[in-house]
């Protein structure tokens, strides 16, 4: 089947493809002569940017046939890839991928790109590529196929986010760039920048690893790329790139690669090792057996589990995210133009951080002394300090932040012209009474009262002011810089204005909101308790901690459970817990272990003397254990029928909209794995869900292989 009719078949499959256009342009290069450049284009501006479907693929073949007659006949000299404006293309059109539901579709998925794209490489004249904006996945890919690259020192985003996804860079990013670059720099951009949350390379480091040959400014980007590509054709500038590495080094990179592969994912998801196989063996050089490896290994993981879970986390974080389930109509919400912050701790201080360079409002802080009160604005002034050094901000900026930031001891000083005063507290209801009655006094009567809690209910919170209708829940996760989530609660006397500001709010400070009813603990630190409590449950009657740790290593969680309850400090794990017991006294324990742990003054389970973590002599002392030893099976089994119930149960309470918000919450709040597509889709997949609940939390096709 030629090239033509196989991507026509795939277009029949994909009615709603949004069409990339190649279009072919002609320039007269100074003293070096006629020359083509083809330029990528959906005709929408750069917040839709250009992608590769089956039509669009036709589309650049199609082009590739005009300068190919034109290059064959002496026409062109040359032949350039471009894209519109800050974009050059973003790879792959993943909604079309969705609809796949064959193998042999899936491969011809794989094979059409190869084909169009090797074309350039086959032409009679040079190419270059001018990676002008975001590039990622096949946009990075069909650079790679031209002689030539040049790229922007303002380019934001550069990525083969492949293996993050679930899939490999299927259109020659597994073969040629090990071939261009070396192993252990392809490596570092294909599988640990994938798994680090998809780490983006800057135009900078596209220079650096050589996989530009030039860089230039990108006010005159395009026109600079020219002038160097004259300067190229006349022979006035050679391009000599070091030679690679195709000895042991080769070897030692691949080796790393399945090392932090394994520290990352485990072995639970199949994408990162099948991209090393592929780097591996692309080391003899051989480039079509390299595209050969990369069509089935794409075929084989688009008709697997794990890739469907993982364009589902994508759209959850890309779409779900921008439009949160029942957020109320967005005309409501309020201006913000003052934040107070009751606290000066180390959460308060970040949050006020938070909302100075993102709102760039007035931002006053209080506590009960001035000795903090001083600490919370002097981190703040700190952390702006940080910014200024690594020159992410001007020094105007630098000054005007800190302008904007100011410390009280008096309420009534700091928050009466306040629209928005949020609290971080100690985490007892009392104490946050209290300082809701003493903010509510104070405060205009339009401002929102807004509380950090992560487990108390907002509805009690907010039950002795005289408008509890102003008081949202605002939870945000820890380092509050890093992780995207916001759980927004609604308490029950919580007003549409009130909600409608948090989430506006919410936008401004670029995070991911998620609207929760205020249940105890909400969404994540009721579910990661439920998961927590199964494991301390398992370890105190009586299965070995390694064993207990082990037996959740084929989720490929970013961290084991004892060195996440160590991140968040036993005592708090410890007081959430009680928390939940109180609440659900027949499914959450409180760990008589823990407990003992967190007397102790320990800060874990662990120490860390070797540079691995090893259980500390005096915990062990610490644990009290029974006689039932499970194995990792066994232990694993429990752990995930715990979590499947408990999600069962949040549902039937409207604790969110969907499971899809509980897989949301997971991802953005804590860095479960794309390829588990947060949790819903894994339990489906292993058949947890119908064992547990006695249905599947998704229909089929949301996040699996359509039927």
């Amino acid at each position: 089947m030629s090239t033509a009719e196989l991507l026509k078949g795939a277009a029949e499959l994909f009615p709603d493809e949004v069409v990339t256009q190649a279009q072919v342009r002609h320039l007269d290069l100074p003293g070096a002569g006629r020359f083509a450049l083809i330029t990528l284009d959906n005709g929408l501006d750069h917040t839709k940017p250009t992608t590769f479907g089956p039509q669009s693929l036709a589309n650049l073949d199609a082009a590739i046939d005009q300068v190919e007659a034109e290059a064959s006949e002496g026409g062109i000299v040359g032949v350039g890839v471009t894209g519109k404006p800050f974009i050059f293309a973003v790879g792959a059109d993943l909604k079309g991928v969705e609809l796949l539901k064959r193998h042999e579709d899936a491969l011809a998925i794989g094979r059409g790109g190869h084909d169009v794209f090797k074309r350039l490489a086959a032409l009679a004249v040079p190419t270059f590529a001018y990676y002008n904006g975001a590039a990622m996945g096949g946009g990075v890919e069909i650079g790679l196929h031209c002689r030539y690259r040049t790229v922007s020192a303002a380019l934001p985003a550069f990525s083969l986010p492949e293996v993050f996804l679930g899939l490999v860079p299927g259109w020659g990013g597994c073969t040629l760039l090990p071939n261009l670059i070396g192993a252990e720099r392809a490596v570092s951009v294909v599988i640990e920048n994938s798994l680090n949350q998809n780490r983006q390379l800057k135009g900078a480091q596209v220079h650096e690893l050589g996989i530009a040959d030039a860089i230039f400014e990108g006010a005159d980007f395009l026109e600079q790329s020219l002038l160097w590509t004259a300067s190229v054709l006349k022979g006035e500038l050679e391009i000599v790139r070091p030679a690679v590495d195709r000895g042991e080094a080769w070897d030692q990179a691949v080796a790393h690669g399945r090392a932090f592969a394994d520290s990352k994912v485990h072995g639970a998801a199949p994408a990162a090792y099948r991209a090393l196989d592929i780097i591996a063996a692309a080391k003899d050089g051989d480039l079509q057996a390299g595209f050969d490896a990369e069509d089935r290994a794409l075929a084989d993981l688009i008709m697997g589990g794990e890739l469907r879970a993982g364009i589902y986390a994508f759209n959850l974080v890309q779409r779900r995210a921008k439009r949160p389930a029942g957020a109320p109509d967005r005309s409501l919400a309020r201006p913000v133009t003052k934040v107070g912050v009751v606290g000066a701790g180390l959460m308060a201080s970040q949050l006020a951080l938070l909302f100075l360079r993102r709102l760039e409002v007035p931002v006053v802080l209080t506590d009960i002394d001035q000795e903090r009160v001083d600490k919370g604005v002097g981190y703040v002034h700190g952390e702006i300090d940080k910014l200024l050094l690594k020159s992410r901000i001007g020094q105007d900026k630098a000054n005007r932040l800190k302008a904007l930031v100011t410390g009280v001891l008096d309420k009534a000083e700091g928050f009466a012209d306040a629209d928005f005063v949020i609290e971080a507290v100690f985490e007892e209801m009392s104490v946050k009474q209290q300082v809701f009655a003493e903010v509510e006094a104070v405060a205009p009567a339009h401002a929102i009262l807004a509380t950090n809690t992560s487990s108390l209910s907002v509805s009690e919170m907010a039950s002795k002011l005289k408008h509890p209708e102003r008081v949202v829940g605002f939870h945000f996760f820890n380092p509050v810089a890093i992780l995207p989530l916001l759980e927004i609660v609604r308490g029950e006397r919580t007003d549409d204005a009130a909600l409608a500001t948090a989430f506006g709010v919410a936008k401004k400070l670029k995070k991911s909101a998620v609207l929760v009813k205020d249940a105890p603990a909400f969404v994540v630190n009721r579910i990661l308790t439920r998961f927590m409590g199964e494991i301390q449950n398992v370890i105190d009657e009586g299965t070995p901690v390694e064993v207990a740790e082990r037996a959740v290593e084929p989720l490929g969680l970013p961290m084991s459970p004892l060195v996440l309850l160590e991140l968040v400090g036993p005592a708090i794990g410890l007081h959430v817990s009680e928390t939940l017991h109180r609440a659900f006294p027949a499914r959450f324990t409180v760990s008589e272990n823990l407990a003992a742990v967190v007397k102790a003054g320990k800060r874990g389970f662990y120490v860390y003397d070797s540079g691995a973590p090893e259980l500390d002599p005096e915990v062990a002392a610490l644990l009290k254990q029974g006689g039932t030893v499970l194995t990792e099976e066994q232990t694993r089994e429990r752990v995930l029928d715990a979590v499947a119930q408990e999600i069962g149960l949040m549902l039937a309470e409207g604790v969110v909209a969907e499971a899809q918000d509980i897989d949301l919450c997971l991802i953005t709040g804590a860095g479960w794995p794309f390829h588990l597509g947060g949790i819903t889709p894994y339990l489906d997949r292993e058949g947890v869900s119908e064992r547990v609940n006695g249905k599947p939390f998704l229909a089929p096709g949301v996040a699996s292989v359509p039927a």
